[in-house]
């Protein structure tokens, strides 16, 4: 049975932990209920309590794969190579 420390802490069981997905560093939250108290991970927020990652979710939805979808990066953001070149001419000299 955990015990709290005389710093108010307390080591939450692994098999508790491992059910939350709680790992080292993460927030957890303390919920009054009519019962008593539960404990959830804390959820990722920004300062005006936006989910941080809400822009990318669904993203990874896709049927394309990371080579095709990096070639259809690199076409979207062309380089202009002739310029590259002089630069790189240059820095040789």
């Amino acid at each position: 049975m955990p015990r709290v420390t005389t710093k108010g802490q307390v080591t939450i069981p692994k098999h508790i932990r491992d059910a939350l997905g709680i790992e080292p560093g993460d927030e957890i939250a303390f919920k009054e209920g009519e019962s008593g108290y539960t404990i959830q991970k804390k959820q990722p927020t920004t300062a005006e309590g936006d989910d941080p990652f809400e822009k990318y979710r669904g993203s990874a939805e896709s049927d394309e794969t990371m080579p095709d979808r990096m070639r259809r990066l690199r076409s979207e953001y062309p380089r202009d190579v002739d310029d590259e070149d002089e630069e790189t001419s240059e820095a040789d000299t």
